[in-house]
Protein backbone atom coordinates (compact mmCIF):
# COMPACT_ATOMS: atom_id res chain seq x y z
CA UNK A 1 0.00 0.00 0.00
CA UNK A 2 1.55 3.50 -0.97
CA UNK A 3 0.52 5.78 1.58
CA UNK A 4 1.34 8.69 2.97
CA UNK A 5 1.02 10.75 6.31
CA UNK A 6 0.25 14.22 6.00
CA UNK A 7 0.17 17.11 8.73
CA UNK A 8 -2.40 19.63 8.50
CA UNK A 9 -1.04 22.87 9.57
CA UNK A 10 -3.14 24.85 7.26
CA UNK A 11 -6.49 25.89 6.09
CA UNK A 12 -6.58 23.94 2.86
CA UNK A 13 -5.06 20.92 4.26
CA UNK A 14 -8.02 20.69 7.58
CA UNK A 15 -10.68 21.35 4.58
CA UNK A 16 -9.37 18.64 2.33
CA UNK A 17 -9.36 16.38 6.24
CA UNK A 18 -12.14 17.35 6.96
CA UNK A 19 -15.01 15.02 4.99
CA UNK A 20 -13.38 12.20 6.62
CA UNK A 21 -13.39 13.77 10.05
CA UNK A 22 -16.75 14.54 9.56
CA UNK A 23 -18.03 10.76 9.70
CA UNK A 24 -16.50 10.42 13.56
CA UNK A 25 -18.12 13.95 13.93
CA UNK A 26 -21.08 14.63 12.08
CA UNK A 27 -22.49 17.13 14.72
CA UNK A 28 -20.54 19.62 12.31
CA UNK A 29 -21.32 20.63 9.24
CA UNK A 30 -18.22 21.37 7.08
CA UNK A 31 -17.41 24.64 8.08
CA UNK A 32 -17.37 24.89 11.66
CA UNK A 33 -15.57 21.67 11.81
CA UNK A 34 -12.99 22.96 9.92
CA UNK A 35 -13.42 26.80 12.07
CA UNK A 36 -12.84 24.63 15.37
CA UNK A 37 -10.26 22.43 14.04
CA UNK A 38 -8.15 25.72 13.11
CA UNK A 39 -8.71 27.24 16.22
CA UNK A 40 -7.61 24.27 18.20
CA UNK A 41 -4.71 24.03 16.10
CA UNK A 42 -3.61 27.20 18.02
CA UNK A 43 -3.88 25.42 21.42
CA UNK A 44 -2.01 22.31 20.46
CA UNK A 45 -3.95 20.23 18.79
CA UNK A 46 -2.21 18.62 15.51
CA UNK A 47 -3.73 16.88 12.99
CA UNK A 48 -2.52 14.25 10.59
CA UNK A 49 -4.52 12.30 7.84
CA UNK A 50 -3.34 9.34 5.59
CA UNK A 51 -3.29 10.25 2.00
CA UNK A 52 -3.61 7.25 -0.13
CA UNK A 53 -4.29 7.74 -4.20
CA UNK A 54 -4.40 11.57 -3.48
CA UNK A 55 -7.59 11.08 -1.52
CA UNK A 56 -7.34 11.39 2.52
CA UNK A 57 -8.76 8.31 3.66
CA UNK A 58 -8.30 8.28 7.27
CA UNK A 59 -7.88 11.23 10.14
CA UNK A 60 -6.09 11.51 13.74
CA UNK A 61 -6.14 14.40 15.69
CA UNK A 62 -4.13 14.60 18.50
CA UNK A 63 -2.37 16.21 21.68
CA UNK A 64 0.63 16.22 23.62
CA UNK A 65 -0.23 16.50 26.94
CA UNK A 66 1.79 15.93 30.78
CA UNK A 67 0.01 14.87 33.61
CA UNK A 68 0.80 13.54 37.56
CA UNK A 69 -0.94 10.20 36.30
CA UNK A 70 0.99 9.62 32.93
CA UNK A 71 3.91 11.78 32.45
CA UNK A 72 4.15 12.96 29.37
CA UNK A 73 1.29 11.54 26.79
CA UNK A 74 0.05 11.70 23.22
CA UNK A 75 -4.00 11.67 23.74
CA UNK A 76 -6.01 10.75 20.17
CA UNK A 77 -8.76 13.19 20.39
CA UNK A 78 -10.03 12.07 16.79
CA UNK A 79 -9.42 9.10 14.90
CA UNK A 80 -11.26 7.81 11.74
CA UNK A 81 -10.64 5.95 8.20
CA UNK A 82 -13.38 6.69 5.82
CA UNK A 83 -15.71 4.32 5.86
CA UNK A 84 -16.04 2.47 2.42
CA UNK A 85 -12.04 2.13 3.38
CA UNK A 86 -12.15 0.36 6.73
CA UNK A 87 -10.24 -2.87 6.95
CA UNK A 88 -7.74 -1.06 3.90
CA UNK A 89 -4.63 -0.33 6.16
CA UNK A 90 -5.54 3.21 6.85
CA UNK A 91 -6.23 3.76 10.40
CA UNK A 92 -3.97 0.85 11.10
CA UNK A 93 -1.16 3.06 9.60
CA UNK A 94 -1.94 6.42 11.62
CA UNK A 95 -1.94 4.29 14.74
CA UNK A 96 1.25 2.98 13.51
CA UNK A 97 2.82 7.01 12.77
CA UNK A 98 0.57 8.16 15.96
CA UNK A 99 2.77 5.87 18.47
CA UNK A 100 6.52 6.64 16.63
CA UNK A 101 5.26 10.20 16.96
CA UNK A 102 4.86 9.65 20.30
CA UNK A 103 8.37 7.81 21.02
CA UNK A 104 9.86 10.35 19.14
CA UNK A 105 8.57 13.34 21.54
CA UNK A 106 9.67 11.63 24.53
CA UNK A 107 5.93 10.91 25.63
CA UNK A 108 5.60 7.87 27.89
CA UNK A 109 2.45 6.57 27.10
CA UNK A 110 -0.26 6.58 24.36
CA UNK A 111 -3.99 6.78 25.55
CA UNK A 112 -7.52 7.50 23.27
CA UNK A 113 -10.84 7.21 24.95
CA UNK A 114 -13.37 5.29 22.61
CA UNK A 115 -17.23 5.51 22.93
CA UNK A 116 -18.99 2.13 24.28
CA UNK A 117 -20.81 1.14 21.29
CA UNK A 118 -17.85 1.29 18.64
CA UNK A 119 -17.13 -2.50 19.54
CA UNK A 120 -15.40 -2.49 15.60
CA UNK A 121 -12.94 0.54 16.82
CA UNK A 122 -12.51 -1.49 20.61
CA UNK A 123 -11.30 -4.58 18.05
CA UNK A 124 -8.97 -2.34 16.12
CA UNK A 125 -7.25 -0.95 19.45
CA UNK A 126 -6.84 -4.30 20.90
CA UNK A 127 -5.13 -6.12 17.53
CA UNK A 128 -2.76 -2.61 17.58
CA UNK A 129 -1.55 -3.97 21.14
CA UNK A 130 -3.83 -1.41 23.18
CA UNK A 131 -5.36 -2.38 26.51
CA UNK A 132 -8.67 -1.10 27.93
CA UNK A 133 -7.11 -0.04 31.28
CA UNK A 134 -9.96 2.17 33.12
CA UNK A 135 -13.48 3.91 32.61
CA UNK A 136 -14.04 7.76 31.56
CA UNK A 137 -16.88 9.38 33.01
CA UNK A 138 -18.15 12.60 31.85
CA UNK A 139 -20.76 14.90 32.74
CA UNK A 140 -22.75 17.25 30.42
CA UNK A 141 -22.68 20.84 31.88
Amino acid sequence: MNLEIIEAVEELTVRRCAPVMRELRPQYDEEALVQRVLMQLTQGFRLVGAVAVGEIRAVAGFRILENLAWGRFLYVDDLVSCEADRGAGHGSALIDWLVAEARRLGCDQFHLDSGVQRFGAHRFYLHKGMDINCHHFAMTL
